[in-house]
């Protein structure tokens, strides 16, 4: 429900824009923007662990005869970590059901040539409106930021520059959490598919459905729509420039299992930002989509339920965010009736 939602959001009626990016290229570096100073980017050394880690324990919900096991992720990890817990291959192998977590589903009525037909329009998602560029879309102050940015993870490919500003952050995000040894792939994915498997047990979708009915122009109007989305990239520009030494703390008490260390750190998030972007868009509220976090919430309590009266136990996986905040998923369920083991 982070970063792939928010981007699959705009382009999940066909394919994925950064599965259909053209190859980058080489230019000249853009002029930066006089009489404003940008702040200086501080450099933190944090140790990214590497190696065997077990990775945070589940929790634990249970009423009557019932059990959800919920395990907490993270995003992003370190990359060179082997995941290897314990905890969650048992609570998988005790399981008659293993739910996917939250997300949006969208569908149409198209064919492979259908598809085909709409990757021109694809391709254009990215980009701004007009031919605009960064530099005329932006605050001066938040222009020369990026500048300073894009240089240290990006470097001095500018193709980057005609594309609206909430995919523009998207990119450097991706890129600096690779510089610092970061990864957003995710090594929770597989190793639960192979738990899964090993035990022998089905795997259920818990997606939101949204079916587009004119694609082709739905593609068009979001091509033409300017979003609301400085205040994304602005977000996105403090969190780098403030909390990566955080996020690669966060990321390693994840790995090592320290759940307490995660409650203490302090979690800031560009997501929501970008989200609305995408969402307060009359393109968006067009599709039904302008409530789509709460939608999807539901959807999945709705989902949980459903699984619980058909089997005893039931696992899934949800943000770790959401199980660590004080109005989450936690309090949720016990107002549920369910009681709570935390790790």
């Amino acid at each position: 429900m982070r970063r792939k939602l928010l981007l699959g959001l705009a382009i999940a009626m066909a394919a994925a824009p950064a599965a259909a990016q053209p190859s980058p290229r080489q230019g000249e570096t853009s002029p930066a923007v006089e009489a404003v100073a940008a702040p200086p980017i501080v450099d933190m050394d944090v140790v990214v662990v590497s190696g065997v880690q077990p990775g945070p324990g589940l929790w634990k919900f249970h009423k009557g005869d019932r059990v959800l096991w919920i395990l907490g992720t993270l995003s992003p990890l370190p990359k060179d970590i082997t995941w290897l817990s314990r905890d969650m291959d048992a609570a998988i192998a005790q399981s008659q059901l293993a739910l996917q977590p939250p997300r949006l589903s969208v569908s149409a009525d198209i064919g492979l040539f259908g598809r085909l037909s709409l990757l021109p329009s694809m391709l254009k998602l990215r980009k701004n409106p007009g031919g605009a560029k960064l530099q005329d879309v932006l605050p001066a102050d938040l222009y020369a930021r990026w500048q300073v940015l894009k240089l240290k993870y990006i470097g001095r490919d500018d193709s980057v520059e005609s594309w609206r500003p909430l995919f523009a952050a998207s990119e450097l995000y991706r890129a600096a959490l690779k510089k610092s040894g970061l990864d957003e792939t995710g090594i929770v994915g597989p190793a639960i598919r192979k738990a899964v498997e090993a035990a022998g047990i089905e795997t259920r979708s818990t997606s939101l459905p949204l079916k587009v009915e004119d694609p082709k122009k739905t593609l068009k109007a979001f091509n033409a729509t300017t979003l609301d989305d400085v205040a994304c990239f602005r977000k996105t520009l403090d969190r780098l420039e403030t909390d990566l030494a955080i996020m690669t703390t966060r990321a390693n008490a994840w790995a090592t299992g320290d759940i307490d260390a995660l409650r203490a750190l302090p979690y800031e998030d560009q997501q929501e930002a970008c989200l609305s972007a995408l969402t307060g868009s009359g393109f968006s509220q067009k599709l039904g989509i302008d409530d789509v976090q709460a939608q999807m919430a539901e959807h999945w309590y709705r989902s949980v339920d459903g699984a619980l009266k058909e089997q005893r136990v039931v696992f899934t996986i949800l943000p770790i965010s959401q199980l660590l905040k004080a109005d989450g998923v936690v309090a949720r369920l016990q107002a549920k009736g369910f009681e709570v083991e935390a790790p």
